[in-house]
């Protein structure tokens, strides 16, 4: 097993799923950023592909979103290895 994740499918996956949500919710990379204080380069590096999310920052993604890590979970956990 390979631990380099980026771009793997779960990683593209979860990403889609970022960016998807992020829009769904009809905010900007600097909105979002601004409800998590974070930059907004971090934002555009996760949805990009190029910064791995950790555990919290997908909880508090999603809670800045306002979807369920869980479920977010339970779908990148479909896409192919």
């Amino acid at each position: 097993m390979s631990w380099k994740q980026l771009g793997s499918p779960r990683h593209e996956e979860l990403r889609r799923l970022l960016i998807e949500r992020r829009q769904k919710a009809g905010l900007t990379q600097q909105q979002v950023a601004d409800r998590l204080g974070w930059g907004q380069k971090t934002v555009s590096k996760i949805e990009r592909g190029s910064k791995r999310v950790t555990a919290v920052e997908l909880i508090e993604l999603a809670e800045a979103l306002g979807f369920s890590a869980m479920a977010a979970i339970r779908r990148v956990a479909k896409a192919k290895r």
